[in-house]
């Protein structure tokens, strides 16, 4: 499984949109991300981990299944769009924000642009509140491909400070309120929620994936000493 840190390495350019139903081939104009780039190798496209299947000097081909059509923003892609890109970690490669799979949970739009000092804050409204159990204050969050630290949340969504640095170097730069944007909630919380609920078919009556009400509380972790 290809891993992704969140620190974007180039803004590319959507070159061509193939669309066959909720399929889609992409091009992508980039430098950086091309070079050593082999046939299979994942790049991150806006959050999203995509499969190279051609490329040259200045492109890269990557397919997108229905999975991912429906899941993220990039049937929203047109043309001459900027979109953040990634490489695949490198075993050896410094780990500068969080692990991040490029497998995108949702899309959110963004509902507040405002400039704090030297920093924008971004507020954003999730399109499903299922996320919100994985959004967590101070918790890491990916945007678009981007690692950032959530600063605030409601009951619908939440809000992140972007630094002038990540503004200017990633397609943010010219996101605005309405612009939808592709969510990758902290991983590490989602084998967590699942540890904790998840119940074999045959003990529920239910599929395995259905979700029953966690016996974990408040009262139970004070009376437990975790409060």
């Amino acid at each position: 499984m290809p891993v992704f840190t969140g620190l974007v390495e180039e803004v590319g350019t959507l070159r061509r949109v193939k669309k066959q139903g909720e399929a889609m081939v992409l091009t992508v104009e980039a430098s950086t991300v091309t070079e050593g780039v082999a046939l299979g190798d994942s790049i991150a496209v806006n959050g999203v981990c995509l499969t190279v299947i051609a490329f040259d000097r200045t492109s890269f081909d990557a397919d997108v299944m229905p999975e991912t059509y429906r899941k993220s923003n990039l049937h929203q892609l047109r043309p001459g769009q900027d979109v953040n890109l990634e490489r695949a970690m490198l075993a050896g490669g410094r780990f500068g924000g969080h692990i991040v799979q490029g497998h995108v949970d949702g899309v959110g739009i963004i509902t507040g642009r405002e400039t704090d000092v030297n920093a924008v804050v971004f507020a954003i409204r999730l399109t499903d509140d299922e996320m919100m159990r994985y959004v967590i204050p101070k918790g890491s969050i990916t945007i678009d491909g981007i690692s950032l630290t959530v600063v605030g949340t409601n009951a619908s969504g939440f809000s992140v400070s972007i630094i002038p640095h990540t503004l200017a170097e990633t397609a943010l730069m010219n996101k605005k309120a309405g612009d939808s944007v592709n969510i990758e909630c902290d991983v590490i919380g989602k084998y967590v929620d699942h540890l904790l609920h998840f119940k074999p078919a045959k003990e529920t009556g239910r599929p395995s994936s259905s979700r029953p009400e966690s016996k974990l509380s408040a009262a139970f972790l004070s009376e437990n000493g975790f409060l």
